[in-house]
């Protein structure tokens, strides 16, 4: 059972701490560099229990069901067919040097389990980004982007004392240009990413953008 704790004004799962040797969800033990050190490891409730023949007649599609999700830190979930949301992750990836943030579309499958663990929808993110930072932090709307901003190099890294705005007057400015978006910059109707291929390697939902289906190392 996961035990729950605040950040941000939302509940939040407390999040089990990075295990050796766990199995992800329908791939093979993970060898020492397959699961990053800083990767989440969501332990999942475990079912009730069944009668002896019921158990081991789902002995499989239990172990399967126990076994935990593994997400990784640093990823910043948005509008993926929003012209102005799409601008802003270029640029993130632009002035990224190390690669700090990863992103994911939250219209892919990929996004579900980030959004289960927060507690929010995809139409939460369609009003306000969010920025999964760590197992207890997450973020949106301006915080999120501010947020963002600090793990960028010098001089980038600068943007985030707008922190210290307290969060309603940033949210208003925020807020309105979301609202207004698509009018002032237009809309796609798939994942916009699909058309810059070569930014791909940054999206934890590479696979299912390319039409290969939801990448499995994520659930």
């Amino acid at each position: 059972m996961l035990a729950r704790t605040l950040a941000g004004g939302r509940a939040v799962p407390r999040l089990a701490a990075p295990l050796a040797g766990l199995l992800r969800r329908g791939c093979a033990p993970p060898t020492s560099s397959a699961a990053a050190a800083d990767d989440l490891v969501i332990d999942e409730d475990p079912p009730r229990a069944a009668s002896p023949s019921a158990a081991t007649a789902t002995a499989t599609g239990t172990m399967a069901a126990t076994m935990p999700t593994v997400l990784q830190p640093r990823v910043l979930i948005y509008d993926g067919v929003c012209h102005l949301c799409h601008r802003g992750v270029k640029w993130v990836i632009r002035v990224d040097k190390h690669a700090k943030i990863k992103f994911c579309c939250v219209q892919s499958k990929a996004a579900e389990p980030y959004l289960r663990l927060v507690g929010m929808d995809r139409e939460d993110v369609l009003r306000r980004v969010l920025f999964v930072e760590g197992p207890e932090a997450y973020y949106e709307g301006s915080t999120a982007a501010l947020k963002v901003a600090s793990y960028l190099p010098l001089p980038y890294s600068v943007l985030s004392s707008l922190l210290i705005i307290p969060t309603p007057l940033r949210d208003v400015v925020y807020d309105y240009i979301a609202k207004n978006r698509y009018d002032w910059f237009g809309k796609d109707d798939e994942c916009i990413a699909t058309k810059d291929k070569d930014i791909l390697e940054r999206f934890i939902d590479k696979e299912e953008i390319l039409g290969g289906g939801p990448n499995d190392s994520f659930f």
